[in-house]
């Protein structure tokens, strides 16, 4: 039962209009913002496999990098729960992405590689484990239909 509804909203505008609009599939730019109110404009682009601009941020990025950001958020409000001090937190993630002979394609699996430091190295056992609890807690992959896998790692203590 959900406690509370909350509404997350964004514009996007198309700026790849090369003068004959889309014309053709090579006559047209995937070049756009994303905008939110409060937040900096976000220049996207389709990934370069799709033409696209490589300096720009493409959707496949962006959902990649949601699932990494959710769970390091939930997985850093676990650790407190739990009383592991976190240090230090990278992540590398990786998506897979298949296309279908229709044109289409989907996500079918992403995977995390949490790397974490601890203040305490006699906590190191029970922050591995805790990415699971993280996992279920995390809104973002918990919305979406392929599996996001986890290959945490605890990095020596940070002397920061």
């Amino acid at each position: 039962m959900a406690l509370d509804e909350h509404h997350f909203g964004t514009s996007i505008f198309w700026t790849g209009n090369r003068g004959t609009g889309t014309s053709g599939y090579r006559d047209y730019g995937r070049d756009h913002s994303v905008t939110a109110a409060g937040v900096p404009t976000l220049l996207g682009s389709a990934a370069r496999t799709f033409h696209g601009d490589r300096d720009r941020w493409n959707p496949e990025l962006l959902l990649v990098a949601a699932l990494s950001e959710c769970h390091m958020l939930s997985y850093l409000h676990v650790a407190v729960l739990h009383g592991v001090v976190v240090t230090k937190y990278e992540d590398n993630a990786t998506g897979t992405m298949v296309l279908n002979a229709d044109g289409s394609g989907q996500f079918t699996s992403v995977t995390l590689h949490p790397q974490i430091s601890v203040a305490d190295p006699a906590t190191a056992d029970l922050a591995l484990s805790l990415h699971a609890e993280a996992s279920r807690k995390c809104f973002i992959a918990r919305s979406v239909n392929f599996p996001v896998h986890h290959e945490p790692g605890v990095l020596a203590p940070t002397q920061d």
